[in-house]
């Protein structure tokens, strides 16, 4: 099987995300593949990642990573060994995903690959418990250059960790409280202060109450009636995971499946949300914390719409540009939270457009200075949104 990957932009781009279906490849080859595909190109074997959803026995997808000149066109052939053996040594990894329950010995289960939240989990009370009932309060995933994690409660909101170097460290992060991951370390710290926000990337929706009026409501507290996390991917290249939630908006049953991935290199997580039953009208709203000092901004930029943010808003009191990018034909409206009395608060907003049961997609952008001194500059930041909202408009094109 051979085929190209051109590169449509006079940019460079670095560790893009290539995903070729199991169905494709085997259509192509004429053939049944098990395993034991490799991949060349410029006579160099490419290292492949298998995907097996939802921790299936069978693949159904391959990814490697791939970076690519300015308008240049990379030719790839594919074969597969009869033995099934793999080809190549197992990079280092650069993403992974982890979800670990605490054990009665108060120290963290090895990763699950699926969990069921309890029944309206409230927020660990820290005065009565001296660690939470998950590694970091719930999902952690990470690659490179930065890492996240979502609490698996009341409270659905993502917090950032800013990474000062390239290996995992979300399976030890918050094991020992001692090591407290609010304060800056070798390998980084929590740099963002989220409360009542959407923090980095959280959800919500914006619709009308019973009574007719504006409303922003959390996906979250006592109005979800499930909420299940599913691994699909967990490194070395690429690391993804899937939540879904049962929610209650006035009164009527809504659900909402969310996607989230990350893979090596990228300052980014994407995540892909359907909504289904939403009340008529409704928006998905996301957004980036407003605390501290910043600037809050928006750019198009091809077909991409962004928002961003600037400024000393780290929990380190240092520099942190922080950005939303989505595609202009799902763009709504880009607004701001209120400060006072409201579900949700403090928060720079994102608005998309919800067609039920379509799938939304953003990148949620977190560039510290501690990463890349260069991010300790505002005309860089915002010259580095603009090369990847391009990328993102642009994508690889593959023949």
């Amino acid at each position: 099987m051979a085929f190209t990957i051109t590169n449509p932009i006079a940019a460079e781009r670095n560790d893009e995300l290539i995903m070729l279906k199991r169905a494709d490849i085997e259509k192509s080859l004429g053939n049944k593949v098990a395993s034991g595909i490799r991949l060349q190109s410029e006579n160099a074997t490419q290292y492949i990642q298998y995907i097996y959803p939802g921790n299936n026995a069978e693949w159904d997808n391959i990814v490697f990573l791939c970076s690519f000149k300015p308008n240049e066109t990379k030719a790839f052939t594919l074969t597969v060994n009869k033995t099934g053996s793999p080809y190549g040594n197992t990079p280092i990894a650069r993403a992974h995903v982890r979800m670990k329950p605490i054990k009665a010995d108060s120290t963290f289960d090895k990763s699950v690959t699926h969990a069921k939240m309890p029944y309206q989990n409230p927020p660990t009370d820290f005065s009565k418990h001296r660690l939470p009932p998950y590694l970091t309060e719930g999902p952690g995933w990470e690659n490179d250059k930065v890492a996240f994690r979502l609490y698996f409660d009341t409270r659905n909101t993502v917090d950032i960790y800013g990474k000062r170097i390239p290996g995992m460290v979300m399976d030890t992060v918050g094991a020992n409280p001692a090591n407290s991951y609010h304060d800056l370390s070798n390998w980084g710290m929590d740099i963002l202060h989220v409360v009542k926000s959407l923090g980095a990337g959280s959800l919500a929706i914006a619709t009308k109450d019973e009574n007719g009026k504006d409303t922003l409501i959390r996906l979250g507290g006592n109005d979800i009636q499930k909420e299940t996390y599913q691994q699909l991917a967990d490194g070395p290249l690429y690391a993804a995971f899937e939540m879904n939630y049962q929610w209650r908006i006035n009164g009527r049953p809504v659900t909402v499946k969310q996607d989230i991935s990350i893979w090596g290199g990228q300052y980014f997580y994407e995540s892909k949300v359907t909504v289904t039953g939403a009340p008529q009208g409704a928006r998905l709203v996301t957004g980036i914390a407003d605390f501290y000092q910043n600037k809050v901004d928006s750019m198009r930029v091809d077909s991409a719409a962004v928002l961003l943010s600037f400024g000393k808003q780290s929990e380190n009191k240092d520099k942190l540009g922080m950005a939303v990018m989505l595609p202009q034909k799902s763009f709504a409206a880009f607004s701001e939270a209120p400060k006072i009395n409201s579900d949700v608060m403090e928060t720079h907003l994102a608005e998309q457009n919800i067609i039920d049961g379509k799938p939304l997609t953003f990148r949620f952008y977190s560039c510290w200075s501690k990463t890349d001194e260069q991010f300790a500059s505002l005309g860089y930041f915002r010259q580095f949104l603009k090369d990847e909202a391009l990328k993102f408009s642009e994508p690889l094109v593959i023949k």
